[in-house]
């Protein structure tokens, strides 16, 4: 870990702050029937859905993907906001940087939309309003970094190691060590597994009270 305090740390969304797995698996369970398609277990949602929907769904549903899309966004927006949970300790760690003094920012391919709904719903704007960075909001989704730039635009910071990039997925890592971040991973998935292969994170901690043990010692 690095000896001192991120200027900014940025965070991926779903499966590190929140706990929104389930429904994205029924939502996404829901257009794959109705697209005439065989559904997918748990397992599976959880290592294929990575990039944002309008990257992942034309190889999925080829030129029917924007009626795919219309599909899950409706089945979504009827059940996200009641349903959408903090992940154990995402509060109280996101709490502690903001009290250290940290730029605090989310970068997610969920949609910018339903990103900031979430947010608002789960008391977090205070802490994220006005860099809530969802897919589509900038150019390219991640990897790509440009939502990295977004994030930190008018902080002053540019991103490098004094920027943490905190997230679960290869998406999250490969975008964050492309702009040049400290890259963390967190939650259940490990660095020794092959999806991380081409990017690996500077460092991995099972959960956010794990991670924020660590920061209590800055």
């Amino acid at each position: 870990m690095p000896d001192r305090l991120p200027k900014a740390v940025l965070f991926d969304w779903d499966g590190t702050l929140v706990n929104s797995w389930p429904i994205i698996h029924e939502c996404m369970n829901r257009t794959l029937e109705e697209m005439g398609q065989t559904p997918w277990t748990m397992d599976e949602t959880l290592e294929r859905v990575r990039k944002s929907l309008r990257e992942a769904f034309p190889p999925l549903f080829g030129d029917r993907w924007e009626e795919a899309r219309d599909i899950f966004y409706t089945a979504y927006r009827a059940v996200h906001l009641e349903r959408v949970e903090k992940k154990d300790g995402a509060e109280e760690l996101i709490g502690l940087l903001e009290k250290l003094g940290s730029h605090l920012g989310v970068v997610s391919n969920k949609s910018g939309g339903h990103l900031r709904a979430e947010s608002n719903k789960l008391g977090w704007d205070r802490y994220f309003e006005g860099y809530l960075v969802g897919a589509s909001d900038a150019p390219r989704d991640k990897p790509a970094t440009d939502p990295i730039f977004m994030a930190l635009e008018g902080t002053g910071i540019e991103p490098d190691q004094d920027v943490w990039f905190i997230g679960d997925t290869w998406v999250d890592i490969a975008c964050g060590r492309a702009a040049n971040c400290y890259t963390i991973l967190i939650g259940k998935n490990m660095p020794e597994d092959p999806e991380f292969v081409d990017h690996p994170p500077d460092e991995h901690f099972s959960d956010c009270r794990v991670l924020m043990e660590v920061v209590r010692k800055f």
